[in-house]
């Protein structure tokens, strides 16, 4: 007989989603404000820009060097515990981050080593987590599930990020970096409690490197994924680099400083928001014909700063990239669960977190250079035209036109028969 607390949860959301929805609100909450503490970290020790970026590019570096190891490891191995493991280590390197500035004087190196450590573990963490996630929901109701589960994620990233940085101005940026390694602790204990018995057992394969080409093969055979991969790997760079080296110099030379940098970023993260409330209640046939054409407006936030518009539009700018881009998020993750098999979820999820960060350091090193060149408005230009050509051209591709989504029972019998394909087996 279910408890009073399923009879109160909606049909799609299960013991294994709610946990999952649970323990990322935990770590979004302590990961953002740990972000702010680590910058402070960095600048109360002496540092300077340059130091914070050099963290922050330790961090990215092991994040794209393993984040494809870590998708065939989470589709060999039981994917929860991949997450836990993976959340002891943050939970171990912010510890010791902590306890290094609590104690004073912390030496850049350290800062470096402990940020890898934490990049490290997301590599393996990112492709598991959203396998797990893929996994967790069954039925027609996917799409509104995962348009849940984001918009509980961008409520805690906001959350996180005003907590954090009036935590550090309260108590310093140590504490917080200890809040975050305790947030990661409680997140790995509920994490220890999901049921994976629903997940057929692994399939004694080849060894690491056959998992890969498996993988790969899953991915450059649908050109609807590579495509996208391919269309986003160039537009997160470019709106990246907007966005972190840009955006805080217009701030500073033409919209009064940091503090209405920091509304314009809050009115995108409040879009994200309503994009993901919008999608729990639509659901477009033509999943990535939709989400695509929201992706355009990604590229208007560059424009409005290459103006440069008010204060007050641009945060009407933020406000409805954050909501449109949140229609392909529920999309993008709706056709994942739709059309690949369960057991390749974590290499096909870490092709697509590869694509999605493997620009983005190239990009900010370039930002510079750029603006020296061109000039900074020509270069912010550029990014926004980057991102509608290249969202234009993904548009090129028939799947992407005509995917639709599909009912339980057709979705299950499409994969089934492209199995039976791989296996050599006739259809028809």
């Amino acid at each position: 007989m279910p408890t009073s607390a399923e009879r109160r949860r909606p049909a799609w959301a299960g013991r294994n989603y709610t946990l999952l929805t649970a323990s990322a609100v935990v770590t979004n909450l302590g990961s953002h404000g740990a972000l702010i503490a680590s910058a402070f970290a960095v600048l109360g020790a002496g540092g300077d820009g340059g130091d914070v970026g050099l963290v922050a590019a330790a961090r990215t570096l092991p994040l794209v060097l393993f984040l494809l190891i870590g998708g065939a490891v989470a589709d060999r191995l039981p994917r929860h515990r991949v997450m836990v493991a993976a959340n002891a280590l943050n939970c171990v390197s912010q510890a010791a981050f902590a306890a290094l500035v609590l104690a004073g004087e912390p030496q850049l190196w350290q800062m470096m080593l402990l940020s890898g450590l934490g990049g490290a573990g997301q590599a393996f963490f990112n492709p598991a987590a959203e396998g797990m996630l893929l996994s967790s929901v069954d039925g027609e109701q996917a799409g509104r599930a995962f348009a849940v589960f984001r918009m509980a994620m961008h409520g805690a990233t906001l959350g996180g990020a005003a907590l954090g940085g009036a935590m550090v101005a309260a108590i310093g940026p140590g504490w917080v970096l200890a809040a975050d390694a305790a947030a990661f602790a409680v997140a790995a204990v509920l994490r220890a409690f999901l049921d994976v018995k629903h997940i057929p057992p692994r399939e004694p394969g080849g060894g690491m490197l056959a998992d890969l080409r498996d993988g790969w093969r899953e991915f450059t055979g649908r050109p609807w994924l590579w495509g996208i991969v391919v269309q986003f790997s160039i537009a997160n760079a470019v709106v990246g680099a907007a966005d972190a080296v840009y955006g805080p110099l217009v701030a500073r030379d033409h919209l009064g400083g940091a503090a209405p940098w920091g509304v314009a970023l809050a009115f995108f993260g409040g879009g994200t928001v309503s994009g993901a409330l919008l999608m729990t209640r639509w659901q477009p046939r033509r999943l990535l014909l939709v989400g695509t054409l929201c992706v355009f407006p990604l590229a208007l936030p560059s424009a409005a700063l290459a103006v440069p518009v008010p204060v007050a539009v641009l945060c009407a700018v933020m406000f409805l990239t954050g909501l449109s881009v949140e229609v392909f998020g529920v999309s993008w993750m709706t056709a994942l669960h739709q059309e690949i098999p369960e057991e390749k979820l974590s290499r096909v999820c870490a092709y697509d977190w590869f694509g999605s960060v493997a620009l983005v350091p190239a990009a900010m090193a370039l930002a510079g250079p750029a603006e020296t060149a061109f000039g900074r408005p020509e270069a912010l230009w550029g990014c926004a035209a980057l991102v509608v050509v290249v969202t234009a051209a993904v548009l090129t591709v028939p799947d992407v036109r005509n995917l639709r989504r599909r009912s339980k029972q057709v979705a299950g019998a499409v994969r089934g028969a492209e199995e039976q394909v791989g296996d050599g087996t006739a259809v028809g």
